[in-house]
């Protein structure tokens, strides 16, 4: 009994610190979610600025995982290239040692327990507050007194190796069989991290036991190595309903991680000497000798391991990214009929999930566009007098873009009410409403596109066939709404900070008008004079009234866009 009140005593201590290091990680992504996007808008292509930008994200978060979910998230939205990821995510590897010297020097050199609960009544008071900005910053106190809280709990749980000498007669056979000792132990701390999602949790646990003389310098190092593999479970899990790109920036993230074990595990020896050196150098105890100092030891493995696997493999990038290329290639055909970017769900903050709504958006726009280009086609394959199958392949084309396009609209749809659920701040809340403003103006645009459809299949039946005069003015108001497609897409690309205004969309729109109502205008005189019949007239204005339309939709998304600034 005493047994399970033992285990059940230590899983709850990990348990609250891991929830401590969960509402943590959660409120600073809040506080910070706002300038995240203008982080990661300010990418280069310099090598240093991709590495620090992770590094910087996830000293602040306290979390390399949720920074290699939201890479993964960003390069699933084609926010970031499989090149500029692999480069956060070198960053972020070095970002999260951060979290290991805060759990060493405050955890375990300084009881920050004692102050936990009256950090939590503070944490708890910024949460009564109405600004969201107060309650954020009330959750990550909050989260900060309760991960040491759990740490004070976790060390608690875990009895000293004087009382418990079995334990002590266990652990000396598992670290008496050399190099396989070595990889033994490497496996137990890539477990742990992939059962308890949380390369940090690991790295606790690891300190604790190490601190209380459980594990000797060169087994807790070798967990170490094993967090480092177990945590680029996280990304992978994340990428699996990821577009290519998503899914190889995840297997570059093991690829690196691993590639750093292994030369590590080659040197293993000298390297541990090093740090011992290192470690007794500045702190003045041997990692090796005393239990005190192996704190230290774990920490500066972690540090210089991320650090100087970075150094090394960043030269190899290219490398890295050929090589995930080759291992992941994408599935044979076009996948024109899918989610690209809003797949694997809502990040951790809505207003980062609003950039991810965005490019998805723009795709939307794009079936859009795709589908006037067919109609073309089929306006001028429906006055062919023999091939009927090109006709027809290209109408079931139009219906089934304007099913897609109904479809995708519901997903965003979704996709938006679940970030609806979060917090968002004022401008946020007017992007949210614009967006599905947006979407329903592009579905209707798809509608736009059936209808010419089903003009084009009822003047086939009926065989009445167009002239040049007819087919010219009907490809002019193409011509019109294919720059309508163009200016109305690159807004989209552009909103929501760097459009300043609509005029060229506004004057395309216009002209569409205005070709519209010239066109009309001529239609009595035409059919007076005989230049084309009444039957083809129909056909003809039904065409140029639903162009009319689909151009009305395109300026409605503009202004939608623009609305977003007042």
């Amino acid at each position: 009994m005493d047994t399970l009140f033992q285990v059940l005593k230590l899983l709850g201590s990990l348990g609250l610190f891991l929830y401590g290091m969960t509402l943590m990680s959660e409120g600073l992504q809040k506080v910070a979610g706002d300038k995240m996007r203008s982080i990661l808008a300010a990418m280069t292509s310099t090598s240093l600025k991709r590495i620090l930008t992770g590094l910087f994200i996830t000293s602040i978060i306290q979390s390399s995982s949720a920074t290699t979910v939201m890479v993964v998230s960003f390069v699933n939205a084609g926010l970031l290239s499989l090149t500029q990821s692999i480069g956060v995510i070198m960053g972020a590897n070095i970002g999260t040692t951060v979290t290991a010297w805060i759990v060493t020097l405050l955890g375990f050199k300084m009881d920050i327990s004692a102050i936990s609960i009256p950090l939590v009544g503070l944490g708890f008071a910024l949460m009564m507050f109405k600004s969201k900005k107060r309650k954020s910053l009330g959750e990550f106190i909050m989260g900060f007194a309760l991960l040491f809280l759990g740490l004070a709990f976790l060390k608690d749980s875990v009895p000293d190796l004087q009382s418990t000498p079995e334990v002590f007669e266990f652990l000396k056979e598992w670290t008496s069989y050399g190099f396989w000792s070595t990889i033994f132990f490497v496996g137990i701390g890539t477990l742990l991290t992939i059962i308890l999602q949380s390369s940090s949790a690991t790295m606790a646990l690891v300190l604790v036991m190490s601190s209380y003389g459980w594990l000797p310098f060169e087994a807790a190092a070798a967990m170490v190595l094993g967090e480092n593999i177990g945590t680029t479970i996280t990304a992978n899990l994340a990428a699996i309903v990821a577009n290519v790109s998503a899914r190889r920036a995840a297997l570059a993230h093991s690829l690196f991680n691993v590639t750093g074990v292994i030369w590590v595990l080659i040197f293993y020896r000298p390297i541990l000497s090093g740090v011992s050196f290192v470690v007794t150098s500045l702190f003045g105890e041997d990692p090796f000798l005393s239990s005190g100092a192996t704190l230290y030891g774990i920490s500066m493995l972690h540090s210089l391991f991320n650090i100087t696997n970075t150094l090394l493999l960043v030269w190899f990038t290219p490398l890295i990214v050929k090589t995930v290329t080759y291992i992941i290639k994408p599935p044979k055909g076009e996948e024109t009929f899918r989610l690209k970017f809003i797949q694997s769900g809502p990040l951790s903050t809505s207003e980062l999930s609003l950039t991810q709504a965005k490019h998805e958006i723009v795709n939307f726009a794009t079936l859009g566009k795709r589908q006037f280009t067919y109609a073309r086609e089929a306006v001028i394959e429906c006055d062919k007098e023999n091939d009927k199958g090109a006709f027809d392949r290209l109408i079931a084309k139009l219906e089934h873009y304007e099913d897609v396009i109904d479809k995708v609209e519901i997903e965003i749809a979704k996709y938006l009410n679940k970030i609806s659920e979060g917090e968002l701040s004022e401008e946020g809340g007017r992007r949210l409403q614009s967006m599905y403003r947006i979407i329903s103006e592009i579905e209707s645009i798809g509608d736009s596109g059936l209808n010419i459809a089903q003009i084009l299949k009822r003047k086939k039946n009926q065989k009445v066939f167009f002239n040049e005069h007819i087919q010219q003015n009907v490809f002019a108001m193409l011509d019109l709404l294919d720059e309508a497609f163009r200016i109305m897409i690159n807004n989209l690309e552009l909103g929501y900070t760097k459009i300043h205004n609509i005029d060229s969309a506004e004057e395309l729109e216009l002209e569409i008008n205005n070709k519209r109502t010239s066109l009309k205008d001529c239609h009595p005189g035409n059919l007076e004079n005989k230049t084309y019949g009444y039957l083809e007239g129909i056909h003809y204005m039904d065409i140029i009234e639903e162009c009319e339309k689909a151009g009305d939709y395109m300026i409605n998304v503009s202004e939608a866009v623009m609305q977003i600034k007042l």
